[in-house]
């Protein structure tokens, strides 16, 4: 069983348009991503894009490039075509790198696919963090997640979960912020791409929450430490600009 590797990138963000090909330190934001995947000793890297411009940037630097549909809705819609152009095996493990996170530690990684070797009933697995600031917990662009007690998820949202209906109390309780890192099984993803969109899906606007609704499991892994943000905004985008050289070292 082999684990790859798929970093999906579309240039149309709804908040930062074009921000993969954004240039950082002499190289396009997407060169990082990949530069930084290339230490996780995956079988394969590959860049999944459907913008022209991207597999241009992409090929430039040396990366494999996949070319998709534009039509997909989510990231994990467009790996699941990708993986059928790459006709990988059904049993190979595929890691989900988002384009806009450079800072994705190969630990991570390594943690994700550990998961999915572990717990063979697993169709996904992801990861979580403790949330110990209120401010987080009703921050809706947060996603939570709610585990089971073998660490399998019941349930993704933004709102927050659980909802203590005598006294809400952060650090008493446990609550839990989804990082979104994804790996899942070949299979699944081949499933995913027939499957219809699911109701609370469309309602939360998370993907992951399609795999749950067909009755899959999904395994999240809790990180104790928060990992580093991914590139969502022109800020984002400056902070990582002035302090690349010391977050990639």
């Amino acid at each position: 069983m082999k684990f790859h590797i798929i970093i999906p990138a579309r240039f149309k963000s709804e908040r930062l348009p074009g921000k993969m090909l954004a240039m950082v330190a002499g190289k396009p934001l997407i060169q990082h991503v990949y530069e930084r995947a290339l230490l996780c000793n995956a079988a394969s890297v590959v860049v999944a894009t459907d913008d022209l411009k991207i597999q241009q940037a992409a090929v430039a630097f040396g990366a494999p490039v996949c070319m998709t549909a534009v039509s997909h809705s989510c990231g994990t819609d467009r790996l699941a075509e990708a993986v059928q152009i790459l006709n990988l095996s059904n049993d190979d493990i595929v890691v989900n790198i988002q384009g806009d996170e450079p800072l994705m530690p190969p630990t991570a990684v390594g943690l994700a696919v550990k998961s999915m070797l572990e717990n063979p009933e697993a169709a996904m697995a992801t990861l979580c963090t403790p949330i110990l600031q209120e401010r987080e917990i009703l921050d809706p662009n947060l996603p939570k997640v709610v585990l089971d007690r073998k660490g399998f998820a019941l349930y993704f949202s933004r709102a927050p979960i659980p909802w203590d209906r005598t006294k809400f109390d952060v650090i008493k309780n446990q609550y839990y912020r989804h990082i979104g890192l994804y790996a899942y099984r070949v299979q699944t993803l081949k499933k995913y791409t027939v499957w219809e969109r699911s109701p609370l899906e469309d309602i939360e606007m998370l993907e992951q929450l399609r795999v749950l609704w067909y009755g899959e499991k999904i395994h999240v892994s809790v990180v104790e430490e928060g990992l580093p943000p991914g590139i969502d905004t022109e800020a984002d985008l400056a902070r990582f600009r002035s302090s690349v050289d010391e977050l990639l070292a």
